[in-house]
């Protein structure tokens, strides 16, 4: 497959396959790969079906896991109580770390070529990471922020990743990481500006085309490269004439992380680059915890494209929704994950709809814990128990 790369901001085409932002518009002209692809290869599973729609370099090692293929679960109870005629949860946490960015992951590890790649993250982009690299024998650098939750840590670490742990926010994280890769020329993973990743993230709605269409898919927000493209692969699908008709999008920011949905309130900037409005990020739902998004015009874009809304939810909120996936929905979600659902708790959604659920509970205890509750102590004795649940 051939393809090209263009500048979100001005536009500019054909710049060289290895760059990451556009030289005239500098760190902000996030570039994205343009292509005409073939539809998917029905005999393959997972991201390997997708390998006619997607920029892999010639001869390139894949590896040699199966990521995507997830399922999509009917929730008829939690259509009901959300007021829908009908939901399904796209389960990311079956992916092999866990997550949805396994799937970014997957294409830094493949783009790589044998080079160290470098990322930073809040823990899900890392651990998918190290399971990659670990796969295809690569050496993988990760830079999380000190409240990164440890579950996360533990699975970076046995898997082989050398891993640096940041006093200070994702962002600081983020802009360490970035310094590193220029003095050590790493490959970075960093889906916020590295255009294929978010050809990674693609693929997840590549296979929501595959599926009966829904009139919404709701989708957790972080740093905007998820949302930008799971709508790439709806339209890809809807070119190809696979997907019927497309959705409308539901994306979704925590309350106290929502950079992006000021830029959609606000409309964008059609002027020159620059960041967005920055905003402190403090909650809960740590994988959607970004202050300065980079991939915010593309996000802002897919959504308004669709016809679609954004929509803040408070940490409260997500942790109800982690409970109403779990007891009505069957899949365990982590609260980034759950926030989805809380989205569409929060607005009034007519007809069906999809939400991206992406990443497993497993992910994140301690949040799940938060919206679980503590379990009641009792001594071996029947008498306290018949107590105890009488109480």
């Amino acid at each position: 497959m051939k393809w090209t790369l263009h500048c979100s901001v001005c536009g500019s085409k054909d710049h060289p396959a290895d760059a990451l932002t556009c030289a005239s518009c500098g760190i902000w002209g996030i570039l994205e790969v343009e292509a005409s692809g073939l539809g998917p290869d029905q005999n393959a599973l997972g991201m390997e079906r997708y390998l006619p729609m997607l920029p892999i370099p010639e001869g390139a090692a894949l590896p040699a896991i199966l990521v995507g293929n997830t399922p999509v679960c009917e929730a008829p109870r939690l259509a009901d109580k959300l007021g829908l005629s009908r939901l399904r949860l796209k389960d990311e946490g079956r992916n092999p770390s866990g997550s949805l960015k396994d799937r970014a992951s997957w294409m830094g590890a493949v783009h790589a070529q044998g080079r160290t790649v470098a990322c930073a993250s809040t823990g899900n982009a890392a651990s998918s990471l190290a399971v990659m690299c670990a796969t295809l024998g690569e050496k993988a650098v990760i830079f999380v922020p000190e409240r990164a939750p440890a579950p996360k840590i533990a699975q970076l670490q046995v898997f082989g990743a050398r891993v640096f742990r940041v006093k200070g926010s994702y962002d600081d994280a983020y802009e360490l990481c970035a310094q590193a890769i220029d003095h050590f020329g790493w490959y970075p993973r960093s889906a916020a500006i590295n255009p294929y990743m978010v050809e990674g993230k693609k693929t997840c709605g590549l296979e929501l085309g595959e599926i009966e269409a829904a009139d919404w898919v709701a989708i957790s927000v972080g740093d905007g490269c998820t949302v930008a493209g799971i709508w790439k692969g709806l339209v890809e699908m809807h070119q190809l004439g696979i997907l019927s008709r497309l959705p409308r999008i539901l994306g979704v920011q925590a309350l106290r992380a929502k950079a992006v949905y000021k830029e959609w309130r606000g409309k964008g900037d059609a002027g020159p680059a620059r960041p967005p409005r920055h905003a402190l990020a403090r909650t809960m739902a740590d994988s959607i915890s970004v202050g300065i998004p980079r991939n915010w015009r593309r996000a802002v874009r897919a959504i308004d494209e669709s016809g679609g809304r954004m929509v803040c939810v408070s940490d409260a909120a997500i942790q109800e929704a982690m409970r109403q996936c779990a007891r009505l929905g069957g899949v365990y979600a982590e609260p980034a994950a759950a926030a989805a659902v809380a989205g569409l708790a929060d607005v009034e959604v007519e007809g069906s709809a999809i939400a991206v659920v992406s990443g497993s509970g497993l992910k994140d205890v301690a949040g799940a814990q938060k919206a679980g509750g503590a379990p009641t102590d009792v001594p071996a004795d029947l008498g306290a128990l018949l107590e105890r649940m009488n109480a």
